[in-house]
């Protein structure tokens, strides 16, 4: 979810399946010494994904603002559909940043839930943006905002001004019992706002009022608004500010009845998209720990986003010291499997557009970025890669700073290049220096490392579809775990310091015998018997 200024899932699916198409194509990675069959993307439970801020990737008509004619021109870069290619950055699924008509330029706010920003182009240009991801097998979920809505749309107006119509339930307005001065449990600040000698609650910004979804009308309206999406194509949705449809202040976030209320909506929720499309895949906004997203997972959302992996990955990268990821994924799993009965997926990142960029995040240092997109491409789950990433923009809060135009062309100007300014805004500029022109050709960039894991994921069962357990080591500054699907395993190294680091390749009965490096990010890697030598910022993954 913004800040104040600003699922064809199946269900029945289980992480770690070993069910799996394979086609004949052999790919050549670098840095990969042994020949692997490309595992075919079946759905996104072992695909990559892409969030694109519309306004700000690719413009197709020279207004400075990327529309979806301008992601069209720029699809085969994400995937051109042709697996035996390595150009193409191999991402399998796109989310879209708010498409629907709104106010302002992040359109978290909307006016229109059944039209699309006109800047972005009309209704036909994104059917046909539908059309043409659908022939690269690229799937497509969009963001649908359905805590409030802005406060120009038609629904509100209507609520505040005929306080005695069939509108004014439709978003939470106080009695004479309410406590007005509540503050805000998402953004901080006060919760209620003053409109028309009426208080309205509207947690995030005074611009965004709150649906009331104890009203069915509300509920009602949002299974037809989902249903119509799904119906144009779409493939599901991101549920933004997931958690907070009831609660709101912080008054209510220790209320297990609030809690209660959240879980059955999505789960409501879940049974009309199952009208449409059984495999809508639904991924949650729920910024908070694991078992705050427990809850969602029991015949709701298919996944929500793991924000505490994001940090513990980050902080491996930037600090240089192990974070023990496989240990806190044990424990998160064996929640979510307990709740969901197996029927979950983890929706895994490194940042998004609410948080500062990861380049910005490690001192602007190539080799930690790198890292961090290792160790990401690594782990299970379905990882969502934020536009620009791959080749190292930087920019930190305010939220437009995070959000600026993707680099094309080192000068700046191009065919496509992007150049919208915020009114009123402190504005900073994209740092072109970082272009993908630049890096696109350079064997060494971060952008063609990005390629590299993707594809390396892909002709990898264990990578794509295996679970993940723990390896023994001490080894502070060595982040290391094993994943495995059915009876093959690898164990994947990140040395996440600056010095060359050694760890022991366990002989214990229990665990396999790792002496085949298949992949090195950086070259100097050595097994001697039972000891593994890592350069400074590596990673490696090693065969049986």
């Amino acid at each position: 979810m913004m800040s104040m200024m600003t699922t064809w899932f199946s269900k029945r699916l289980k992480v770690a399946t070993a069910v799996f198409i394979t086609v004949v194509a052999l790919f050549v990675i670098v840095g990969c010494t042994a020949d692997t069959k490309q595992y075919v993307v079946k759905d996104s439970r072992s695909g990559v994904f892409y969030e694109i801020f519309v306004r700000s990737f690719h413009d197709s008509d020279g207004d400075g603002v990327g529309d979806f004619k301008g992601i069209v021109e720029k699809l085969d870069y994400l995937n051109d559909g042709n697996p035996e290619t390595d150009s193409d950055l191999g991402i399998d699924g796109i989310w879209l940043m708010p498409i629907n008509d709104s106010p302002t330029y992040h359109g978290y706010d909307v006016v229109d839930y059944y039209a699309v920003n006109p800047d972005y182009g009309t209704m036909e240009d994104f059917e046909l943006l539908l059309k043409e991801s659908k022939k690269r097998g690229i799937k497509i979920i969009i963001d649908l905002v359905v805590n409030h809505s802005s406060s120009q749309h038609p629904w509100f107006i209507k609520s505040a001004y005929d306080p005695e119509g069939p509108y004014r339930d439709w978003y939470v307005w106080a009695d004479e019992d309410d406590d007005t001065s509540a503050q805000s449990a998402a953004a901080g600040g006060s919760a209620w706002h003053l409109e028309n000698d009426g208080y309205y609650k509207a947690i995030f910004w005074g611009e965004m009022p709150d649906f009331n979804f104890d009203n069915p009308e509300v509920q009602n309206a949002f299974a037809d608004i989902g249903q119509f999406w799904l119906k144009k194509g779409v493939d599901g949705f991101r549920l933004d500010a997931a958690k907070h449809i009831f609660i709101d202040t912080y008054n209510d976030t220790t209320d297990p009845m609030m809690k209660k209320k959240n879980q059955k909506m999505w789960q409501q929720f879940r049974k009309d998209m199952d009208v449409v499309n059984k495999d809508a895949f639904l991924v949650g906004e729920v910024w908070d720990g694991s078992s705050a997203i427990t809850p969602f997972l029991d015949q709701a959302l298919d996944s929500a986003f793991n924000f505490d992996l994001a940090g513990l990955i980050m902080s491996a990268a930037k600090d240089g010291s192990r974070s023990e990821i496989a240990r806190y994924l044990k424990g998160v799993y064996e929640e979510y499997d307990s709740a969901a009965k197996g029927q979950y997926i983890d929706t895994t990142f490194l940042t998004n557009h609410d948080q500062t960029r990861v380049m910005t995040e490690v001192f602007e240092n190539k080799d930690k970025a790198k890292l961090a997109a290792s160790m990401l491409l690594t782990l299970p789950g379905v990882p969502f890669i934020y536009y620009g990433e791959e080749v190292g923009m930087t920019g930190a809060k305010p939220d437009e700073e995070i959000r600026l135009p993707f680099p094309w062309y080192k000068s700046g100007t191009g065919d496509g290049q992007t150049d919208f300014h915020v009114e009123n805004s402190f504005y900073a500029s994209t740092n072109f220096e970082h272009a993908y022109e630049v890096q696109v050709d350079d064997p060494d960039s971060l952008l063609n490392h990005y390629k590299t894991l993707i594809r390396l994921r892909k002709q990898h069962g264990p990578l794509m579809e295996g679970s993940i357990r723990e390896y023994p080591s001490e080894n502070l500054e060595v982040e290391v775990y094993m994943r495995s699907l059915a009876d093959e395993h690898l164990l994947v190294v990140h040395n996440v310091g600056d010095k060359e680091q050694t760890i022991p390749l366990s002989k214990g009965s229990k665990l396999p015998k790792f002496d085949d490096i298949i992949f090195e990010t950086n070259e100097g890697a050595d097994v001697d018997g039972d000891k593994l030598t890592i350069p400074p910022y590596t990673s490696l993954i090693l065969a049986e």
